[in-house]
């Protein structure tokens, strides 16, 4: 299962020098269970070393949510130096993911 962040290690996962794929979900959100398999393939096709990808539960973490105006689930973020670069609201293909963090990987 992707890494979970929290308000407790939100900051410090954003501004880890890696680019950050974070995953805004909800147990009860079925697109987000659609989704779920292409996050876990990202997750091991991704370098690591470069890249993490995290999960976000809106339920637990909902001042998070407020704080990025997370309004649909799933909800995807990417960070570089802890800054938003890229959204994507809904369930999107893996390549469309790949895409929009490309040029955030160094």
């Amino acid at each position: 299962m992707a890494f979970q962040v929290t308000e407790k290690n939100f900051e410090d996962t954003i501004k880890s020098g890696k680019t950050v794929l974070i995953d805004f979900w909800a147990e009860w959100c079925a697109p987000c269970k659609m989704l779920n398999p292409v996050i876990k393939e990202l997750e091991s096709e991704m370098d690591s070393e470069k890249v993490t990808i995290a999960k976000c539960d809106i339920q637990n973490e909902q001042a998070l949510a407020t704080k990025y105006g997370i309004m649909s689930i799933p909800s995807l973020l990417i960070f570089k130096e802890g800054e938003v670069k890229e959204q994507i609201v809904g369930v999107v293909p893996k390549q469309k993911i790949v895409e929009k963090m490309k040029p955030y990987i160094d």
